[in-house]
């Protein structure tokens, strides 16, 4: 039908020019992948490079896993039910990545590594916490 190719178009020119995607997932390492797989699909949806996508991809999972304490030796214990929401949020021409999980004990020091791996990756990157909570933000804009 007719009226149903233009309703696609809309929503398909929506998808790569704004809006947002909610993820909740489980704070633990094993659901990374869910995470990363959410920002390569938004990249590719806006038409980043295979090196856009690959250079968000790889700065997500970095930040996450900093924060999920796996990267200190921390173990999370088995009975932990602590979530890890993000949003992604798609403009023209950039993505940003915000989310937020719940924190026990202080809030994890980045390494040299991981800060020098962020800000070559993506063009802003920040993580604050407080009252129990770990909040982080990264973007990155299309180059292209």
């Amino acid at each position: 039908m007719p009226g149903e190719q233009n309703g696609l178009d809309e929503r398909d020119e929506q998808l790569r020019t704004g809006g947002d995607v909610r993820l909740v997932v489980p704070a633990a390492p094993e659901y990374l992948r869910l995470v990363r797989l959410t920002a390569a699909g938004m990249a590719s949806r806006l038409r980043f490079t295979f090196d856009e996508v690959e250079d968000l991809r790889i700065a997500v999972d970095e930040l996450c896993f900093h924060l999920l304490g796996t990267d200190n030796g921390d173990d999370i214990p088995p009975e932990d039910d602590r979530t890890m929401e993000l949003i992604y949020s798609a403009d023209t021409d950039s993505i940003t990545i915000t989310g937020r999980t719940g924190l026990s004990g202080a809030l994890p020091e980045p390494s040299e590594l991981s800060e020098q791996i962020l800000d070559a990756l993506v063009d802003e990157h920040e993580v604050s916490g407080t009252d129990g909570m770990v909040t982080f933000r990264l973007m990155k804009q299309r180059e292209s």
